[in-house]
């Protein structure tokens, strides 16, 4: 067995996520203190070659927990990851329009021009989101990908070209750790008012908030849809993973870490405050419209399985990446997922219950 690691990483998105209100709570360094293992997040190392392990995560002793996406495109390069553990969290999901445009339902869609993010050199987990609302849409109203024009609106991350976007809100921007997601769609808004483009696709608290801030219509809201595969993107569900070599040399350490991820869900049901006030630091949102955004019951929704519903959106996700192109290679979801490492983390879970007793 090789030596215990002096360093574990995990990195996660600006989303609401189990991992990501664990860090906040400082549960990981609380667990691993008196071991001396020390803990940081990828976001912290000015490290470039560390930090692409937050998409293709090579790093041997590291933890991931955020949009499908990244995850799948991967395993489907060779990655050694494993996930061990989902969280399902529905969001809003709008397919917006600019007011007067008449663009009203998905059917007014025929004819039009539809804005999809195009980025250089990143994993198009954005545009894979769009082209999929786009699509739910399109299916609804009878139509298809061939009755729309694509138009590619060119996103960058904070500093990269076109990061100061002319959009008019009358609002700041929203103070946040990570501003890629929020910049990418304030050039979507910007693309949209200038009449580049006749509809796009916006989610999550910013999404919503610019939906309202700037009077954008919504044609369609894929998070109303009853069919949760429907409902399944790129951030739903989000998987935990977990590099292979850590999982087989240092299976305890895996179960946890991944304890205290699970823990979180009873923890934010009794504080659904303090819940909504740590996911509105994660997404860089103000509270109202993360409520909005991801549902009253949004503190309650902090759960970590391996539901069939979610395990079944990862195949319906991966299957979808695979035919439009965004993964060349297929791979099998079921081997891809270990559940020893959850079933080791509740036995964890329970036995501290039983000695609190």
């Amino acid at each position: 067995m090789s030596p215990v690691p002096d360093i574990l990483w995990y990195t996660r998105t600006p989303n609401p996520t189990p991992l990501g209100l664990a860090s906040q709570l400082g549960w990981f360094h609380d667990e691993f203190r008196a071991d001396g293992i020390k803990i940081f997040t990828l976001e912290e190392t000015p490290d470039p070659v560390l930090r692409q392990s937050r998409n293709d995560h090579h790093l041997p002793n590291s933890f991931r927990q955020g949009g499908n996406v990244p995850a799948i495109w991967a395993r489907s390069q060779g990655a050694e990851s494993r996930v061990i553990g989902l969280n399902w969290l529905d969001e809003y999901q709008g397919i917006v329009s600019a007011p007067g445009s008449g663009v009203i339902e998905p059917r007014d869609l025929r004819g039009r021009r539809i804005g999809l993010p195009l980025y250089s050199n990143r994993i198009e987990s954005r545009r894979s989101e769009a082209l999929h609302g786009f699509l739910v849409a399109l299916d609804l109203a009878g139509l298809s990908l061939s009755q729309v024009e694509v138009v590619d609106v060119p996103v960058e991350p904070s500093g990269g070209p076109g990061a100061s976007p002319a959009i008019h809100t009358g609002a700041t921007s929203p103070d946040s750790q990570l501003l890629s997601s929020q910049n990418e769609y304030e050039l979507l808004v910007a693309a949209l008012q200038r009449g580049d483009v006749d509809a796009i696709y916006l989610k999550g608290d910013r999404g919503l908030e610019l939906t309202h801030e700037t009077g954008a219509h919504v044609v369609f809201d894929i998070s109303r849809d009853p069919d949760p595969l429907v409902r399944a993107h790129n951030g739903t569900p989000r998987p935990i993973t977990v590099h292979q070599s850590l999982l087989d040399n240092h299976p305890e350490i895996v179960a946890r870490f991944l304890a205290r991820i699970v823990a979180v869900s009873d923890w934010a049901a009794k504080h659904p405050y303090e819940t909504l006030a740590y996911i509105s630091r994660e997404t860089g949102g103000k509270v109202p419209w993360v409520k909005r955004a991801y549902g009253d019951d949004l503190p309650r929704r902090q759960t970590t399985d391996l539901a069939d519903t979610a395990v079944a959106a990862l195949e319906v996700q991966k299957k979808f990446l695979l035919k439009w192109g965004f993964i060349q290679t297929d791979f099998d979801i079921g081997a891809w997922i270990d559940p020893a490492p959850l079933e080791a983390a509740r036995r964890l879970l329970s036995e501290a219950a039983v000695q609190a007793l």
